[in-house]
């Protein structure tokens, strides 16, 4: 039995779309580093056993999983998600984001990423093809890797 406590923040996952070598990430540092890990998508998910590790499976429906984590997110806990709505709400709160990428959503930038995100999102509805992002790369998981560490030495830092 692992005899430390959990630390007094928690991750939240937008496990729809989370790419699996990011998951996988997530499990390795929720047991070492004791950090509550939850996983919300609209079907279960295979997790390993940990005390640290939760699936919360939510009803299909559009972005029913990102307002079951922001309304159960509570502020200083990180979220990962690339859904940049979810982010700048979770930004709102109190909260810290991170994307599959690495990319930080903090309320320096968040305000312009929902910018451009939203006038993409006015271009494809005018008729204009654009594409998809492209696959994640092992380039982008070191990133993201990278950032998650940042954020877990420093907050884990604060609290002991």
């Amino acid at each position: 039995m692992d005899p430390s406590p959990p630390a007094p923040f928690q991750i939240w996952v937008d496990a729809d779309a989370c790419p699996l070598e990011i998951k996988t990430l997530l499990f390795r540092s929720a047991q070492k580093r004791h950090v509550t890990t939850i996983l919300v998508a609209n079907q279960s998910l295979r997790i390993p056993d940990s005390p640290y590790l939760h699936m919360r499976t939510v009803r299909h429906g559009l972005d029913v999983a990102d307002q079951t984590i922001a309304d159960s997110m509570q502020p200083g806990d990180l979220v990962i998600t690339a859904d940049i709505p979810l982010a700048a709400q979770v930004v709102a709160q109190g909260g810290l984001a991170i994307g599959p990428r690495g990319e930080l959503f903090d309320e320096n930038q968040i305000q312009a990423r929902l910018a451009s995100r939203n006038l993409m999102d006015h271009l494809r509805s005018s008729g204009l093809e654009t594409s998809g992002p492209r696959p994640i790369s092992g380039k982008d998981v070191q990133a993201f890797a990278n950032q998650l560490d940042r954020i877990l030495t420093k907050r884990l830092a604060k609290h002991s």
